[in-house]
């Protein structure tokens, strides 16, 4: 019984902090009423679903019920797509520069992961003291001679600051564990391919690229699951604007549950 004294403190964290919210939910999604304790909400039945899928044309969040809501979810999808690719594109790119033999790795590579080490909300605030109106940027820009750019308050520049302010801060996690995973390759392999003329492309398209994709499956997954939950970074760098332009899906349901009336 050792095994299960000891794995049992995790199962309890688990069961009371994931598990029992979970179910939980089922019990919000069928009862109504502003009550936090279930035993004082009314039982709906599907009432909540049919108000939120209560749509015209659910492409256009502005025909919908809840507008905000499905325009959360579609900047969401937007968000995760870009957001992942990039992510997963650049972390590849420096895995592979970092891997080379360099004047100063070591120093480069901590330099590339420093950004893992700041909390979400010091990343936000840091960059939107940078960004906003009369901030750092903006002051160089008029120093030059150009014009203020409102980064944070036009939508597409605050769409674009919030995905690559989102790549910066977590591409060195994944960078690290990509070139752990280009470390365990063979160099022999290399080797063995130089020796047959391969060129510089075929050996990365035959050799790296296949022995790299478990540990590609894995950056890709959990840059999937940090990009679906993002949300520090967007509530102290835009809060979700201009507009609705950065409300993404947790944000949404941090604003339903703690800010609505």
């Amino acid at each position: 019984g050792m095994p299960y004294f000891f794995v049992l403190p995790n199962l309890l964290i688990f069961g009371i902090f994931i598990l029992f919210p979970m179910l939980l939910n089922f019990v919000y999604a069928f009862t109504g009423g502003p009550s936090f304790f279930p035993e004082d909400r009314p039982y709906v039945g599907t009432e909540n679903f049919e108000r939120l899928f209560d749509c015209e044309n659910i492409m256009l969040p502005n025909t919908c019920q809840e507008d905000l809501f499905w325009r959360s979810v579609h900047n969401t999808i937007t968000f995760v797509i870009i957001q992942v690719v990039l992510m997963v594109l650049f972390a590849l790119i420096t895995a592979l520069i970092l891997n080379r033999k360099l004047k100063w790795r070591g120093f480069f590579r901590s330099v590339f992961f420093y950004p893992c080490l700041l909390s979400p909300i010091v990343v936000g605030l840091i960059w939107k003291w940078i960004l906003m109106d009369s901030g750092v940027l903006n002051g160089i820009l008029i120093s030059l001679g150009f014009s203020k750019i409102p980064f944070l308050t036009d939508a597409t520049w605050a769409r674009f600051w919030v995905i690559n302010v989102s790549v910066w801060a977590s591409m060195g996690f994944y960078t690290l564990i990509l070139l752990a995973g280009l470390q365990s390759i063979p160099m022999d392999l290399y080797e063995a391919a130089s020796i047959d003329g391969a060129s510089k492309w075929k050996a990365f398209s035959s050799i790296t690229l296949p022995l790299l994709m478990p540990t590609m499956t894995v950056v890709i997954v959990l840059a999937l699951i940090r990009a679906v939950q993002v949300f520090e970074i967007v509530y102290a760098f835009t809060g979700g604007g201009p507009g609705t332009a950065t409300l993404y899906l947790v944000h949404f349901i941090y604003n339903y549950g703690f800010t609505s009336p």
